[in-house]
């Protein structure tokens, strides 16, 4: 199952706790995140509309996904949950658009799960990023990119 989701200027990333690391970027353990505002699905964009930041994002944790938060890096706020009231489960992935306006190339990422465990992830350059995939093993998160 794929899902999709319409992303302005944020969206971040979440799997369980514990020390994390992502190629081409760094992660690290985070706090719970306040209460999220929802965001609903919305098909994929035209190409025409469709930002140079656009990814797919991979679920390879073994734990489900309960709130995502992608912002623009030096952003003072995660703005809001891009699920919704939705969720990623382990081994789904996710299309993440962006407004073919928005510039920004640095891009950070907070997932949570279900119990406001978090990860966060800096620095991802989603102009060179096309593929994310998320793992977690032996107590380590890390995110692959393509």
């Amino acid at each position: 199952m794929k899902l999709v989701l319409m992303c302005g200027l944020t969206a971040a990333l979440l799997v369980t706790s514990a020390c994390a690391t992502a190629e081409k970027s760094t992660a690290k353990p985070a706090t719970p995140a306040a209460t999220p505002a929802t965001a609903a699905a919305t098909p994929v964009a035209p190409a025409a509309t469709q930002g140079a930041q656009d990814f797919t994002l991979v679920n390879s944790t073994g734990v489900e996904i309960d709130k995502l938060y992608v912002s623009p890096h030096g952003s003072d706020d995660w703005e809001e949950d891009i699920l919704g009231k939705d969720t990623l489960p382990d081994g789904q992935e996710l299309d993440i658009t962006f407004n073919r306006t928005e510039k920004a190339a640095l891009w950070d990422l907070r997932i949570e799960d279900n119990k406001d465990n978090a990860i966060e992830w800096e620095n991802l350059n989603l102009l060179e990023i096309s593929k994310l995939t998320l793992t977690y093993k032996d107590g380590k998160a890390t995110a692959h990119t393509e």
